[in-house]
């Protein structure tokens, strides 16, 4: 999957990987506050942040893995910083990564624009969504409580990752420090505003 990558391209796509891993962790502690306040659905208010990285990545990098392998990385380096959860969140990185890829492998990893990078967003909750029902103990809860949480998830996805993860990265083109990666050179018809 890597073959065609470049080295600087896995650096970069590493390091992503390795600040937002620490920005993940911080948001665990955020929403385990907010939950002792709302319950459980004060997660999936913050949500996005955590898909967040897959979506950077792949708009700045473009290439099939992106999306997943960044994800999987910053799960990994969660784990190591001490998130209770344990290995099993690497699974849960893979998962929220294969959301994302799906929505960029559907378009055959051709289209960037910001509808593109809200559905990843959105992918990356459902399927995140649909591991958490299956191992979260969803069951217990009503089902129109199980319908908003899913709803706020995805409008978290699609607004803090999506929304949120185009600003990052065009921030960071804004600085110059992306040049020669595929972001600063779009294609006809890639809408980056």
């Amino acid at each position: 999957m890597l073959k065609s990558w470049k080295l600087k391209e896995i650096v970069l796509m590493s390091l992503l990987a390795v600040v937002f891993g620490i920005v993940y962790l911080l948001f665990l502690h955020v929403g385990n506050i907010w939950a002792g306040f709302i319950g459980p659905i004060a997660y999936e208010w913050i949500f996005g942040i955590w898909f967040i990285v897959s979506i950077i990545s792949m708009y700045i990098i473009r290439k099939p893995g992106a999306a997943v392998i960044s994800e999987t990385i910053a799960a990994a380096i969660e784990v190591l910083l001490g998130n209770a959860v344990g290995p099993r969140l690497i699974l849960s990185g893979v998962i929220q990564g294969l959301g994302a890829e799906a929505v960029f492998a559907a378009t055959r990893y051709k289209r960037f624009d910001i509808w593109i990078l809200i559905l990843a967003g959105v992918g990356s909750s459902v399927f995140s969504f649909a591991y958490g029902y299956l191992l979260g103990g969803f069951t217990v809860f009503s089902t129109g409580y199980v319908a908003l949480m899913l709803g706020i998830r995805i409008l978290s996805g699609a607004l803090l990752a999506g929304v949120g993860g185009k600003a990052v990265a065009d921030g960071l083109l804004a600085t110059g420090s992306l040049r020669g990666y595929a972001i600063s050179r779009p294609k006809k018809g890639d809408a980056r505003a």
